[in-house]
C-alpha cells in the first residue's frame, strides 16, 4: 500500500510539473492575462475536469507559478556570493539580472503590471521576501560590522517609523536612514532591470550591461559600502 501510495504520489508531483510548464509556455505565448485552464487541459491532452483536481482555478494556478518564480529568484540570490560586502552586493544585483534575463515571462508575472482581476493570498508573501530580505540583511551585516557610518539624511516621521517597522523584522535593528538607503537601492536595482527587460533602455544604454554594472557600483557607494 505503502508503494502504490508513493506511486501515485510521483504521478501527481510530475502531472503537476507538466501542467506548470505548460502553463508557462502560455505566458511566454500571450502573457498571464491570456493564460486559460481548458487551453492547458487541451495541449497535455486532459479534460478540463481533470485538471480541476490539480488547480481548481486560473488564480490557483497563477499563483503556483508567482510562488515557484520567487522561490527561484530567490535560491538564485541567496546563492550569490563575494569576498566582502560590495562583492556581495555585486553578485546579488548580477544574480537578480541574469535570472531576469533568463526568465523574461517569470519576470513581468512578478514585477510586471498586474494580472486583472487577480488577488494574490497570503502564500505568496514569504517567498516574495526572499530577495529584499537577503539585500536588506547584506547592508544590516555590514552596519554590525562596522563597515557603514549612519548617514545624515533627514527621515519624515512618518517614514522614519515605517523604517523602524521595517527594522524590526530583520533583528538586529539597525539605523532608520542605513535602512531606507537599501530600500531606495533595492528599488532602484528592480527598476533598472525592468527597463532593460521592457525595451525601454533600447536605442540608449544598448546593450545594458555597461550600465547596469556602473549602476550598481554607484549604488554600492550611495550604501556605503567599503570598496
Amino acid at each position: 500500500m505503502n508503494a502504490s501510495r508513493t506511486a501515485r504520489e510521483r504521478a501527481r508531483a510530475e502531472l503537476t510539473r507538466e501542467i506548470k510548464e505548460e502553463a508557462r509556455r502560455q505566458l511566454r505565448a500571450s502573457g498571464a492575462q491570456g493564460l486559460s485552464l481548458r487551453a492547458v487541459a487541451r495541449e497535455l491532452g486532459m479534460v478540463s475536469s481533470a485538471l480541476y483536481r490539480y488547480f481548481p482555478s486560473r488564480d490557483d494556478l497563477l499563483t503556483a507559478l508567482i510562488i515557484d518564480a520567487y522561490d527561484t529568484l530567490g535560491e538564485r540570490i541567496e546563492a550569490a556570493a563575494g569576498d566582502g560586502f560590495r562583492a556581495r552586493w555585486r553578485a546579488c544585483c548580477t544574480a537578480v539580472r541574469d535570472w531576469a534575463i533568463e526568465n523574461p515571462h517569470e519576470y513581468a508575472l512578478v514585477y510586471g503590471s498586474p494580472v486583472p482581476g487577480y488577488r494574490a493570498p497570503a502564500t505568496t508573501v514569504a517567498p516574495a521576501s526572499r530577495v529584499p530580505v537577503v539585500l536588506l540583511s547584506l547592508v544590516r551585516d555590514a552596519w554590525q560590522a562596522g563597515a557603514l557610518t549612519e548617514p545624515a539624511d533627514e527621515l519624515s516621521p512618518e517614514l522614519a517609523e515605517q523604517a523602524a517597522r521595517t527594522s524590526r523584522q530583520l533583528p538586529p535593528e539597525m539605523p532608520g536612514a542605513i535602512l531606507v538607503r537599501a530600500a531606495i537601492a533595492w528599488t532602484q536595482l528592480f527598476g533598472m532591470v525592468g527597463f532593460e527587460l521592457f525595451g525601454h533602455l533600447d536605442n540608449t544604454m544598448d546593450p545594458a550591461g555597461p550600465f547596469f554594472a556602473h549602476s550598481v557600483e554607484r549604488m554600492a557607494d550611495f550604501l556605503g559600502l567599503p570598496a
